[in-house]
């Protein structure tokens, strides 16, 4: 500051930062490490709690299960007992055994089901593939539901979506399976009541295992939506013209993203792991759902091992897709705060 001859002080203006100056651009463009350490932990202690799972599940199965007790008829001699043993493996010490099975998760082979004498992953593509068109289903329609809920808020139209969606929550999925079989199926003729094969026997599945989904990601979407439309920056994104579409999916979506991201990433674990026991039994679909009730009805432990870490992998790339989507959506994650 100084003093012209008139005795006014004058301000000297700052000059102009450039983004390049400032501190997180001062050592080059590292705005990906925060990131990638973020991604880079979360790879990491998933692949711990994977590795623990596994553990868990070998000393369980090995611990209080005899396969070969169950397999042999009542009369069986201790002869073919101990043969039996040594045919499928389980004479061998258990450090031993431990690391076969490690080896085996890590090339993705759980080994040959005690039951059925057929490698244990196969029934893990039918599974997938239900999953997915059940999690593509239940996010085109709830988004949208949930969007629509919130800018008619208050409306026939909002209340008619809120009750649907309650709905869907309350609805068991044995029942919702069963009423579509009956009237869509039965009745109508429209698709098969069960089976595997074509894309008319996914149609019922998908849908009974997206009710539950459908109602819960629509109600957050409509909850998170209607606090983000009373925000500052949707007026102002109103006021600069651009198009509702624009502000709807572009700023107010995005922004309440991170608590639909979450339950999404929650539901579809579900889906993948948890719904889908139900699922398969009601329409025969041969996935790994049906395949973990009869592993436990005959005590196959190939096969319980198989369904549980599949479960505990859903989960856990759950949780580590949910976390990536966040450090897209929050800044604070891309520069490390």
């Amino acid at each position: 500051m100084r003093h012209l001859a008139g005795g006014h002080p004058t301000v000297r203006r700052p000059e102009a930062v450039s983004d390049k100056t400032r501190p997180e651009y001062a050592s080059g463009d590292r705005g990906d490490l925060p990131v990638l350490t973020f991604i880079a932990r979360r790879l990491v202690a998933s692949a711990i709690v994977l590795l623990c799972v596994a553990t868990l599940v070998f000393t369980l199965t090995r611990t209080f299960a005899d396969p070969a007790r169950i397999m042999l008829p009542l009369d069986a001699s201790q002869e073919e007992y101990l043969r039996l043993r040594a045919q499928l493996g389980l004479d061998r010490p258990l450090p031993i055994q431990y690391l076969e099975f490690l080896g085996g998760v890590a090339r993705g082979d759980f080994g040959t089901s005690y039951w059925q004498r057929a490698p244990t992953v196969e029934r893990i593509p039918a599974t997938l593939s239900l999953a997915l068109v059940a999690i593509i289903f239940s996010g085109l329609i709830s988004v949208p539901l949930g969007v629509i809920a919130a800018t008619r808020a208050g409306t026939v139209l909002d209340k008619v979506i809120t009750v649907g969606s309650l709905t869907g929550v309350s609805v068991a999925e044995f029942w919702f399976g069963l009423m579509l079989i009956v009237f869509v199926a039965l009745q109508l003729g429209f698709v098969p009541t069960s089976g595997y094969g074509t894309p008319l026997h996914l149609i019922l599945p998908a849908l009974t295992l997206s009710i539950r989904p459908i109602g819960r990601v629509t109600q957050i979407v409509r909850s998170s939506m209607l606090d983000e439309l009373v925000r500052p920056h949707i007026t102002v994104a109103r006021a600069k013209g651009l198009r509702e579409k624009q502000v709807l999916f572009g700023h107010a979506l995005k922004n309440a993203g991170i608590p639909i991201i979450t339950l999404g990433g929650l539901e579809g674990a579900e889906i993948l792991a948890g719904y889908t026991i139900v699922v398969e039994t009601i329409f025969a679909w041969p996935g790994i759902g049906q395949l973990g009730v009869q592993a436990l009805q005959y005590h196959d432990l190939p096969l319980i091992e198989t369904v549980v870490l599949f479960g505990a992998t859903v989960v856990i790339a759950a949780n580590l897709t949910v976390d990536v989507l966040y450090a897209y959506l929050d800044p604070r994650l891309r520069h490390g705060n």
